[in-house]
């Protein structure tokens, strides 16, 4: 990076050399420099190409820098020459009109590139500037100003994946560098980066199919996501930048690991995976569809492992109770709690009563978890999981054969899918009895696959009256359905769920009487019984299961771990070993075997156990993905510390996070699992505090354009109603047509149009890359489009037609400060108010992260400067400030045309005086007999005779007044005056 920026400094030093020369020597950099420096070295090849068209005249000018960008492989369009030696001659820049831009031979024809203003080379010049100088390089602990507030602005990383960007990502990315550019200018220390979820399925998929490397891969797309970020202007500190990837990373994963192990909250245990017989591999679960591999379409079964589990289910409570301590959305807060799942209840124990050669011993119980004793009376059946330990032993020799087949079925199934609500309910009867302990009832025993053994004990009372569930088993197998709670309201139809009170709920011993009682009560007393007699007792549940935390794959980062030979007690590496990284290879080819590939590299498996010299192997699974995601907002603090996780003095400093910025689809278990790791370490006293990210926003999806289609009909004609079964036909918008409330066809206008949206996929087509954006209107323009569609964390629907509006605003912008000359004259007391109103309210607006209205205001101030006789300095300055974190292109060009030599990244944010929002005169609306005739500009306390005063000298009154009598006159204060004549 250094080297490229000494390069180009020598090539502006050299202006004897012909700019064309200068191009071999700036490709030779940029070969040695890389990726990083990318915006800088397409900056100094457009100054170049510039420069070399001053030397043509007229027409010819024109051809030969087509020709040349042609020959040099330039992506984009140039511009007509007076732009272009606007923008490349610094500081000034000319306010000239801007001329049709001219196509380069092979670029993008079929994008249309707007010449509104010239943000292409503007763009790029402000890359290079901001890339060249650091400007966004947050200091070291030690050199940092710890007397000023800081600012944490975190973005979910990305996975690097092969497709790149499309214009969803940089939503949150906008939202974040917005308030990070804003929070430099009101005076935050701020912590700005980004980094790399590098490991992954994908990668390792290629990799077999192809056999090029993961890591070969994984670095070309970290490569493309980079470019396509600085292209988009976002602040981020690039010095920090961190893949998981990376050997320096992930061996504080696995230092973290071994912490984890240490404590006891990692342990080995039987887990059923997914095996693919036919593919000799694990799957995980996104690569199973309807029970088959997604490749090959092979049958999947499910098989137990050992595998790699953590103790998460130890930090329930804290992860629960510790959610009152952040500034999260209540619905995120929501799907925390309901999927940790903390519930109190009952353990309650069913004698089993054996069905005819059956093999389970006489006094067998089944245990189960219920959160409703009270229901006990209206249990008419018991399920089992297919993976429930006493399973074989219940089933009896008549339905062994049934049973046996269901369980492989189920076996080919995920989690997600046997326990899919609007799945058709299926089981089989296991031939057995379990008897309730409240009557002694004998109630039959199924297996069925939506009861999952790791949920609870893997076994369920069925109470069909008020379980959803339940009811629809009971309804299907024919099976009673017994009613034990009354609804509060008449006729509600079972199975009722709802609060209500205790019925058909008493024994005949007369031990327990129910009956009457509220669901509160009756359940105390019911729980009170079973503890007196031993058939049960008091437990708090929970939901959340133990982190499954290994993978059967090469790309992920190794275990530190060793057995020692002939020994399954496992053994942590030592500290000084780390990291552990993966071995060389061009084999990532399953082995047939339910194992990792590592496990056919003999010479990496094969080890020494330091503590007694003799020989040991190396654990061959690797980490989830999930891993380097959970702490990686700890290492940006302090990315190159070789002998600490992080500095304690900078973590202190820096955490918590104060905005993290992410999709609502890692609400979950991303969020969790962060929570979880970082208080371990703050149990360890690595980190200071309990919660890791202060403040939490989800964004809205961007959903595809919308598609207009129309429904065919069986006789080949169209829906006239835009109701059908067919497959739907899709219409080029231009075939659209509004006819009043309805769309109709164009070519059929009794056709009725139906209007959808989808998120955006490749399968559908409707995917909108972002570089394509940033190629026909710029990146300011993608940026702002992006805020300004609605509420951030509102769903959205992409429109590349209505991005020319707030495309059209920034070129506005331009022309505002550059088409006439700006005066250094002191604005007047109407320009002060206007700008310190737009200042107040884009204040208040983007503080709050409602950056759609923020947008707005600068719009309306736009609006009311273009009305202005005289453009002041002070007051342009000012608004410049304002649209920095939103357009920062736009807002530095400016910034320097108004006459400033450096960045504006650290100006102080403009501040708004309340005194000068008051208004001294008011817009008087001036009526005759009711019917608006004027309308007055007068001081704002001006008096009721001074107004009629006033009017009536007004020239287009006097038709109105002349020769008639004033009657009467209301006159509202600042309101209106209201002149009754006849």
């Amino acid at each position: 990076m250094v080297f490229a920026m000494q390069g180009l400094s020598c090539l502006h030093e050299n202006s004897s050399t012909t700019a064309l020369s200068h191009f071999a020597v700036l490709n030779t950099l940029q070969h040695n420099c890389g990726m990083q420096c990318r915006p800088a070295m397409d900056a100094y090849r457009r100054q170049l190409l510039y420069r070399h068209a001053q030397s043509i005249s007229g027409c010819a000018r024109r051809k030969r820098v087509v020709q040349a960008l042609d020959k040099l492989q330039c992506t984009r369009h140039t511009r007509t020459l007076c732009h272009a030696q606007a923008i490349a001659a610094e500081p000034t820049v000319t306010g000239q009109p801007q001329q049709e831009a001219t196509p380069i031979p092979g670029s993008k024809q079929s994008l249309a590139q707007s010449s509104a203003y010239p943000f292409e080379q503007l763009e790029a010049k402000w890359q290079s500037y901001w890339c060249k100088h650091k400007t966004f390089k947050t200091p070291g602990i030690q050199e940092l100003d710890k007397t000023k507030p800081k600012f944490y602005a975190l973005d979910m990383f990305p996975y690097p994946s092969g497709s790149g960007l499309h214009v969803g990502h940089p939503e949150g990315y906008t939202a974040t560098d917005i308030m990070a550019r804003y929070k430099r200018m009101t005076g935050h220390n701020v912590l700005h980066p980004m980094g790399w979820d590098a490991f992954g399925l994908p990668a390792e998929t290629y990799a077999i199919q192809t056999g090029t490397h993961p890591a070969d891969t994984t670095s070309k797309n970290i490569d493309r996501f980079r470019q396509q970020l600085q292209a988009l202007g976002f602040s981020y500190d690039w010095d920090r930048e961190l893949a998981t990837t990376d050997p320096d990373f992930y061996k504080w994963t696995q230092w973290i690991f071994i912490q984890l192990f240490n404590k006891g909250l990692a342990y080995q245990a039987e887990v059923p995976v997914n095996w693919c017989p036919a593919l000799g591999t694990v799957l995980a679960n996104e690569e199973i569809i309807d029970g088959k591999s997604e490749r090959g379409d092979h049958p999947v079964e499910r098989m137990p492992m050992k595998q790699w589990m953590l103790r998460i289910t130890k930090y329930a409570d804290r992860l629960l109770e510790d959610l009152d301590e952040v500034d999260w959305s209540d619905s995120i807060k929501d799907m925390q709690r309901n999927w940790i799942g903390r519930s109190q209840g009952a353990q309650v124990s069913f004698r089993i009563q054996a069905g005819e050669g059956a093999t389970v011993a006489s006094d067998a119980e089944l245990e189960v978890y219920t959160t409703r004793p009270d229901t006990l009376f209206g249990v008419t059946y018991m399920v089992v999981a297919p993976e429930h330990p006493l399973l074989a032993q219940i089933t009896t020799p008549g339905q062994q054969a049934e049973v046996d087949a269901y369980v492989q079925k189920a076996g080919g199934m995920s989690d997600l899918e046997r326990t899919e609500l609007q799945k058709s309910k299926t089981g089989i009867f296991t031939g057995s009895y379990a008897l309730n302990p409240v009557n002694q009832e004998a109630v039959p025993v199924w297996v069925a696959d939506y009861v999952l053994g790791s949920y609870g004990s893997g076994a369920i009372m069925a109470v069909p009256a008020h379980d959803s569930r339940d009811y629809e088993f009971a309804q299907e197998f024919g099976l009673p359905v017994r009613q034990v709670v009354q609804s509060l309201s008449p006729d509600q139809d079972l199975p009722y769920t709802g609060e209500g009170v205790a019925m058909n709920s008493c024994s005949e011993s007369g031990e327990i009487h129910l009956d009457g009682l509220p669901q509160q009560e009756a359940q105390q007393q019911m729980l009170a019984w079973l503890q007196q007699t031993g058939r049960g007792r008091q437990q708090v549940n929970y939901k959340l299961r133990d982190w499954l935390f290994a993978r059967q794959r090469y790309w992920g980062e190794p275990f530190p771990i060793i057995f020692p030979e002939d020994s399954q007690e496992a053994k942590a590496v030592q500290e000084d070993e780390l990291p552990l990284t993966l071995p060389s290879t061009q084999d990532f080819k399953p082995s047939g075997r339910p194992e990792s590939p590592l496990a056919k590299i003999t010479d990496w498996v094969q080890t020494t156990d330091p503590a007694t010299g003799g020989p040991a192997r190396r654990e061959t699974c690797t980490m989830p993905q999930w891993a380097g995601s959970c702490w990686y907002y700890l290492r940006f603090i302090d990315p190159s510390n070789s002998q600490r996780m992080l500095d304690a003095e900078a973590e202190k400093y820096w955490m918590p996070v104060d905005l993290y910025v992410g999709g609502a689809e890692h609400a979950v278990l991303h969020l969790l699992y962060a929570r979880f790791w970082h208080k371990v370490l703050y149990d360890l006293g690595m980190v200071s505090h309990k919660e890791p990210f202060q403040r939490l926003v989800s964004q809205g999806m961007i959903l595809g354009e919308l598609e207009y289609v129309v429904m065919p009909q069986p006789d080949g004609s169209y829906s006239q109603d835009g109701q059908g079964q067919g497959t739907p036909v899709r219409l080029d918008p231009a075939e659209v047509e509004r006819k009043g409330d309805r769309l109709v066809w164009s070519k059929h206008p009794e056709v009725q149009i139906t209007a959808q949206k989808h998120k955006m996929s490749k399968s559908r087509g409707n995917v909108v890359n972002p570089d394509d954006v940033v190629y026909r209107y710029g990146a300011d323009s993608l940026r702002l489009y992006e805020m300004f569609l609605g509420p951030l964390q509102d769903t959205k629907v992409w429109s590349t037609n209505n991005i020319e509006g707030v495309h059209r605003f920034l070129a506005r912008v331009y022309r505002l400060i550059t088409e006439q000359p700006v005066t250094d004259s002191a604005p007047s007391q109407p320009q002060l108010r206007l700008l310190h109103a737009t200042i107040k309210k884009v204040t208040e607006e983007t503080s709050s992260m409602r950056f759609n209205t923020g947008i707005a205001a600068m719009m309306e101030f736009v609006n009311g400067a273009y009305k202005w006789e005289q453009r002041p300095r002070q007051a342009l300055e000012q608004f410049v400030l304002l649209l920095a974190p939103y357009a920062p292109h736009l807002a530095e060009e400016m910034w320097q045309v108004l006459g400033h030599d450096r960045t504006l990244a650290y100006e102080p944010w403009p501040e708004h005086d309340e005194v000068l929002l008051v208004e001294d005169t008011v817009q008087l609306p001036i009526q005759v007999n009711g019917k608006l005739r004027a309308t007055l500009e007068l001081p704002k306390d001006v008096s009721k005779d001074d107004a009629v005063a006033a009017a009536q000298a007004l020239p287009t009154m006097v038709k109105y007044l002349e020769g008639k009598d004033v009657k009467k006159i209301i006159f509202v204060p600042s309101k209106i005056l209201n002149l009754v004549v006849k």
